[in-house]
């Protein structure tokens, strides 16, 4: 993963799901305004690049990290997660890519094709 993405940055633009602490985020963000910062090179110990959101059970829990400590993040290519670090401590990310089907049969078909014998 590193040769891929060698920032977590990088490996969060190209991720669809996430694992914070092995809890599925059901909700996470990348803040367009501190990623336009960070693309001008300008990173900031306050401003919210990114926000995950996701249940523990009946309590939501909610993260946000700074540019800088996205920036600070370590890859642990044994684990294939980032480590990355706030107030409350360190927490382990790992970055998924989702599935995805269609249900719908109207492809499958050709034009007029029927069901009926």
């Amino acid at each position: 993963m590193t040769a891929e993405t060698p920032t977590l940055l990088a490996a969060l633009q190209a991720t669809d799901m996430l694992l914070i602490d092995d809890l599925h985020a059901w909700q996470f963000e990348l803040d367009e305004a501190a990623l336009a910062q960070v693309g001008q090179g300008i990173f900031a110990s306050d401003d919210r690049l990114l926000s995950i959101e996701c249940m523990d059970g009946r309590t939501r829990r909610v993260w946000h990290f700074s540019s800088v400590q996205v920036q600070a993040a370590r890859f642990d290519a044994a684990s294939d997660s980032w480590s990355l670090a706030d107030a409350e401590g360190e927490h382990r990310l790992v970055c998924m890519a989702a599935f995805g089907g269609d249900d719908s049969d109207a492809d499958d078909e050709p034009q007029g094709a029927s069901n009926d014998a």
